[in-house]
């Protein structure tokens, strides 16, 4: 049996990095001619677009990987049905699953590999590459807000604030208002601005109200400036909400996450997008057991066939994955369900046309 598995592996592996360069370069172009036109409206240089390029690599094999194992092992399996290489295997006794058996570890190892690839060169070289895209294009982003209001420390502390400056990570026209642990009114502070000065909010020219336990008012403050240990929250708070979570990693989507339920911002869509992260990374391993079961069905034009079901199962699965995603966001499912739904439902279809595939 290790002969036979060294032997799917020799021919499985090569296949692989063929179909890799293929799907990779399709991406590539895809983006360059997509842009093309901005490109040439900016007069960006040569060597700035493939810097561009070189960064969006990662970003491709990400894509690629999935329906790579897919074609190569529909390929592969497709050929050794086709030349009847298989018929002395499984007159042998060996079913399907001991013959596929390092394929389907294969695919398993690349899942675990590809969840860290993302997070650790994926994401950043992303993130470097559409900072670089919108630099050489003349786009400019910016995080300042108007009109914001803020929770903190479960809703103990109300933030509202006129402006939020983000460049200076300054506050405009701020009110702010202290809750005790019941809820009820403890005292209010008024301020011209704020500025975030050693972990915390500055309060310059503040105004401090204080109240009793009925809610009554009881004296008032002023102040040229006033910090209190509760002024925290930081500054990415207050910014307005136009963060990717696919610029960040496990980490920093998992802390925007909580900022977007802490300051109560809707959370539910980056929530799947967290969640999405380690469904995501296990695409190899449905693909692989899809593939297996559909290797065996095609006799005629292989390349063909493996190349045509490869793109029809990727297609139907990323749809099937954007419209749980999409239902999660909209809150008609839950995150995680919204993340996890689409592969349970093609790992379920993959081992059904496993165990239903000829041997």
């Amino acid at each position: 049996m290790k002969v036979l598995h060294k032997m799917i592996m020799k021919d499985f592996l090569p296949t692989l990095m063929v179909a890799m360069v293929f799907f990779i370069m399709i991406l590539q172009l895809v983006d360059i001619f997509a842009n093309l036109w901005r490109y040439l409206n900016a007069e960006v240089p040569m060597a700035a677009i493939l810097r561009v390029t070189l960064l969006y690599t990662p970003k491709c094999v990400s894509f690629s990987l999935p329906i790579a194992i897919l074609f190569a092992i529909s390929y592969t399996l497709g050929n050794y049905y086709a030349n009847n290489e298989l018929i002395a295997v499984f007159g042998s006794g060996y079913s399907l699953y001991q013959l596929s058996r390092p394929l389907i570890f294969f695919a398993l190892l690349i899942s675990f590999g590809s969840y860290f690839f993302e997070d650790r060169i994926v994401i950043p070289t992303f993130k470097e590459k559409n900072k670089m895209s919108r630099e050489i294009l003349g786009q400019t982003v910016s995080f300042s807000n108007s009109n914001v209001a803020v929770l903190s420390h479960r809703n103990r502390v109300i933030y509202n604030a006129d402006f939020y400056n983000d460049r200076r990570e300054s506050l405009t026209g701020l009110t702010v208002l202290f809750l005790d642990e019941n809820g009820s009114f403890e005292f209010r502070v008024d301020g011209n601005s704020a500025v975030w000065e050693d972990e915390r909010w500055l309060v310059k020219n503040a105004r401090v109200l204080i109240y009793d336990e009925r809610g009554e008012f009881l004296e008032e403050e002023f102040h040229s400036s006033w910090e209190h240990e509760m002024l925290d929250e930081p500054p990415e708070s207050f910014k307005r909400i136009s963060r990717d979570i696919a610029e960040m990693s496990a980490a920093e989507a998992k802390a925007w996450v909580e900022s977007l339920k802490r300051t109560g911002f809707p959370y539910k869509g980056a929530l799947t997008e967290y969640y999405q992260r380690i469904s995501f990374a296990l695409t190899p391993l449905v693909v692989a057991l899809l593939s297996c079961s559909l290797g065996g069905r095609f006799k005629k034009n292989i390349l063909l066939m493996s190349l045509l079901s490869s793109l029809v199962v990727s297609v139907i699965y990323y749809v099937a994955q954007m419209i749980m995603v999409l239902l999660a966001k909209l809150g008609y499912i839950p995150p995680l369900y919204g993340a996890w739904a689409a592969f349970l439902i093609f790992l379920g279809i993959g081992a059904i046309l496993f165990r239903t595939a000829q041997t």
